[in-house]
């Protein structure tokens, strides 16, 4: 789909950008991967003179089909459907045949998760190509490779030349959010969208070895074209510490001499505070599970997030991705054996206490040497304020830059199991999805549990990802025999995804089901009482209980605001006799302790 252009961008070509900062000149030497137009195997994204566009859902299919039907080492499979009926599918690269040999290392390489950042998608065909005509078929002797080419095919398909400002090319780009206007990147947790389920059950078919997720940057200009990171990296916290130890000691080192050797600049994924002051310092995103990174570490997936740079040209961006899944395919190869072996010991492992709800620090923990773009301060007279202009020159001097990581502010203490009642099957069949292990009651049972009551939740002002959002700080911890009806579950925490577990129905952690507002029947009362009833009830109360007089008077004295209102004074009293509603904020799934 293409779009005249609006009459305030006079005499400009549909996907003309030149309001963006230039782009330093490049001349890598993985420009040779390129193929000549003439080629019968070249791909769109070659064939096209400015190497700055990407094909269609349609021909992108047509093309993998063609590829399929006269390559024995590529083979297509479907593994989902998209909300408007479109087949999300798979390009599966092996010398195995229809079964994958358990003993090979699996690459798994997602694309298009966000579809304007589609570089994953144009590299992945030029590199399937080159493996099936080119010689390069010995790259899967010892490894497969599964290729997701578009993982929101929906989203894709909602293209123009106005989708990202922020990004130079492809020239037709695909929408960030999918048709149901929901971010997939969101949504690694809560696993409300056909395409995750779909991409998560393909997760727990395969069991890549290593999955990477490919993006595109927003934010500021700097000179590294790849930038990619992982839960763990340089020490930092994560749930798979031997994993993240393999990738920041075995694959860094190496990745980053592959592209330095093919003209890239490669950097760590990181994230500038402050887009008004450049050198302020950096940040790393975030460590939370809604992200791939964050739910490869709680799910022992080695997870690596590429965000390539936005400013530079997408055919550089591309051909720095073909090298990136190059080199992890020979990687896997060499030792993929030791990287299997770091995953067994983070599946085993079950921590007493787990971190959560992370955020920024509010101090830098370390200062980085940074390669960093020339710019300028100017006056604009549209903000009316000085603005940045970066001016495309790399500066030759490193910055120093600050470099705030991420905290928790939550430790949760985990339980042997929990208990989620038969009739949020919604809810259970989400950790169904997941691949988490449980027991489902034919018959009601009765089980001594922990119950936990909300102390004060807040719903959010507004919503987000088709939720409106839920917090709570404090729960008060109640001891309850309680009966679950069939078809609940029993979700032990002594399993491979247990931290997974806690994560999704401790109430307090900012990634759990109630912090998406899946809980909102927990926060209705449902029964009231009148001032003509409960005012000569309290007065009663009072009458015939010295320590209950005294509790109340304290609460008067030490707070003068309850004491001059009327209404919570009655509450106060409501809330301690056997009317009052027993269930209200009192949180449904309950622990084995």
């Amino acid at each position: 789909m293409s779009q005249t252009p609006p009459a305030s961008v006079p005499n400009a070509a549909p996907w003309d950008q030149a309001f963006l900062p230039p782009a330093p000149a490049w001349d890598g030497a993985s420009k040779a991967l390129l193929r000549d137009a003439g080629d019968p195997w070249v791909t769109a994204f070659e064939a096209d003179p400015a190497h700055d566009f990407s094909p269609n859902y349609v021909d992108t299919r047509a093309w993998f089909d063609r590829l399929d039907a006269v390559s024995d080492l590529i083979r297509i499979e479907q593994f989902g459907v998209s909300p408007e009926g479109r087949p999300i599918y798979a390009v599966i690269a092996s010398k195995d045949g229809a079964e994958l040999d358990p003993a090979k290392p699996v690459l798994m390489i997602q694309a298009g998760i966000h579809p304007g950042e589609i570089d994953g998608k144009d590299a992945g065909m030029m590199l399937l190509r080159d493996m099936a005509f080119y010689g390069k078929d010995a790259l899967l002797d010892r490894v497969n490779l599964i290729l997701i080419p578009i993982l929101s095919v929906d989203g894709h398909e909602r293209a123009s030349a106005y989708s990202r400002p922020n990004q130079r090319g492809p020239r037709i780009q695909g929408w960030r959010n999918t048709a149901t206007n929901q971010n997939l990147n969101r949504d690694y947790l809560k696993l409300d969208q056909p395409e995750m389920r779909a991409v998560r059950g393909l997760i727990l078919k395969y069991r890549p070895d290593l999955y990477v997720d490919v993006h595109v940057t927003d934010g500021m200009d700097y000179q590294y074209d790849v930038t990619y990171g992982f839960n763990g990296e340089d020490g930092a916290f994560t749930r798979s510490p031997h994993g993240s130890a393999w990738l920041d000691t075995v694959f860094k080192p190496a990745m980053n001499a592959a592209l330095e050797a093919e003209g890239h600049i490669p950097g760590e994924l990181v994230f500038g505070i402050d887009d008004d002051e450049p050198k302020k310092g950096l940040s790393d995103g975030g460590l939370g599970e809604r992200f791939s990174n964050g739910w490869g570490a709680a799910a022992h997936v080695p997870t690596i997030l590429i965000e390539n740079h936005s400013l530079k040209p997408h055919e550089q961006r591309v051909l720095g991705t073909y090298v990136f899944i190059e080199e992890s395919l020979r990687l896997l190869a060499e030792q993929g054996a030791a990287l299997k072996a770091a995953t067994t010991q983070d599946m085993a492992l079950r921590p007493a206490e787990i971190p959560a709800n992370f955020e920024a620090e509010e101090t830098p923990s370390s200062t980085r040497p940074f390669k960093g773009i020339l710019f300028e301060m100017y006056p604009s007279a549209a903000s009316g304020r000085d603005e940045v202009r970066w001016l495309g020159r790399a500066d030759p001097e490193l910055w120093r830059m600050p470099f705030y990581g991420s905290k928790p502010t939550l430790t949760l203490k985990r339980p042997t199991a929990y208990w989620v009642p038969g009739y949020r099957a919604d809810l259970i069949e989400r950790l169904k999805a997941h691949g988490i292990a449980m027991e489902t009651v034919e018959t009601p049972r009765v089980v001594d549990v922990s119950m936990l009551r909300l102390v004060d939740p807040k719903l959010a002002g507004r919503a987000n990802e088709g939720h409106v959002q839920a917090s709570v700080e404090t729960v008060e911890v109640e001891q309850r025999a309680w009966t679950f009806p069939t078809g609940s579950v029993r979700v032990p925490t002594d399993q491979p995804l247990g931290d997974i577990v806690v994560l999704l129905l401790e109430p307090q952690s900012s990634e759990s089901f109630f912090a998406w507002g899946m809980f909102p029947e927990v926060m209705s009362r449902v029964e009231y009482i009148e001032a003509y009833a409960i005012a000569p009830l309290a007065e009663k109360m009072l009458a015939a209980d010295p320590a209950l007089k005294a509790e109340f008077e304290a609460k008067l004295a030490a707070e003068p605001a309850f004491a001059a209102d009327a209404q919570a004074r009655l509450a106060w009293f409501y809330e301690r006799t056997p009317f009052y509603d027993d269930h209200y904020l009192l949180y449904p799934v309950g622990r084995e302790d």
